[in-house]
């Protein structure tokens, strides 16, 4: 190895550890992106529709945003709070009902007797410290939620200077390469964050009628819960469903079983018909790929991480397509 190649690959372990550093910077930056992209694709396409200059089309957009939000939360906002004060009454109930579960079973019965070993009075003082470290911790996401979205306003606002701005930081001979890869990531991107919020709509509307209908309690949240964590795929559907069988345990056993068939129905069918179709034309995630990429960005930067694979998984598959199979190793 020469010295030219053993500056190169200090200089690639250098930027790597910096990159380490700043990386919670980084997601940030990428969560901004991300929403750019989202806030973009509206006001794309009120631009192909009205003869409007980008500043006012993102104006627009936002204020329709707002306008939608406020109006949902005057109409589902009390029925959340309401509902959430039902939980926390009807939770000691749940309880008591798992813990009589339990107790007809072997072996749910030591694990039953495990924790209630563990919920001693020493052994719950340390709780006081975490929690205060929670609400730091609450803080601080709550700090880096405002700057994510002021920096994809910024994004939005004027895309075409931060490209000028990337491309001529890449050598000459590859801008041409940048510029088609940059337009495919955020086709990519774009085309991934509108058919999985229609996705997460389809789920939110249908869970609630079908609880409804099944006069589940908490049907409203639970929908909720089970349409936001449809932004999660794999691991998202399967925790969000542990709470409808939760409320319908209070009901009867038998309650369990139709929620849980219900759920299988509509997790299914989000799965395997309706993202192909609204996903078809834009990438094709494998399960496999998306859940390892749950686990590793999870165990590296926790929640934030998991919430923000899959959008890298979309950005790093067009990398992988465009550069790693058309430039490497199809020449190869």
């Amino acid at each position: 190895m020469n010295g030219r190649n053993l500056l190169g690959l200090l200089a690639l372990v250098v930027l790597g550890l910096l990159a380490w550093e700043l990386r919670w910077v980084l997601l940030v930056l990428f969560g901004a992106v991300v929403l750019a992209v989202a806030l973009d694709v509206p006001v794309s396409l009120l631009r192909r529709l009205l003869p409007l200059q980008r500043p006012l089309a993102l104006l627009i957009v936002i204020a329709v945003l707002v306008l939608l939000g406020w109006k949902l939360g005057g109409v589902l906002l009390p029925d959340l709070i309401a509902q959430a004060q039902e939980f926390t009454r009807l939770a000691p109930i749940l309880l008591q009902r798992l813990s009589q579960f339990a107790s007809d079973v072997p072996a749910l019965r030591s694990l039953e007797q495990q924790i209630t070993s563990l919920a001693s009075w020493d052994k719950l003082q340390p709780i006081g410290s975490q929690l205060l470290g929670f609400a730091g911790g609450a803080a601080n996401s709550t700090i880096q939620l405002l700057l994510m979205g002021l920096l994809a306003i910024l994004l939005a606002l004027d895309p075409r200077s931060h490209q000028r701005l990337v491309l001529a930081a890449t050598p000459n001979a590859y801008r041409p390469l940048m510029a088609d890869l940059l337009r495919d990531c955020r086709q990519a991107l774009g085309g991934w964050l509108a058919g999985m919020t229609i996705s997460a709509s389809s789920v939110f509307l249908f869970t609630w009628a079908g609880l409804a209908a099944l006069k589940v309690p908490l049907a409203l949240l639970s929908a909720l819960v089970c349409g936001l964590l449809t932004f999660v795929p794999t691991i998202g559907p399967t925790v969000a469903t542990l709470l409808p069988l939760a409320m319908a345990l209070l009901v009867s056993p038998a309650k369990v079983v139709q929620v849980f068939v219900l759920r299988m129905v509509l997790q299914n069918g989000e799965a395997f018909l309706l993202t192909p179709i609204l996903l078809s034309r834009t990438v094709n995630l494998l399960p496999t790929v998306a859940l390892m990429s749950q686990l590793c960005l999870g165990a590296l930067l926790g929640l934030p991480g998991v919430l923000l694979a899959l959008p890298g998984v979309v950005v790093l598959q067009v990398i992988a397509q465009k550069v790693l199979v058309e430039q490497i190793m199809d020449n190869w």
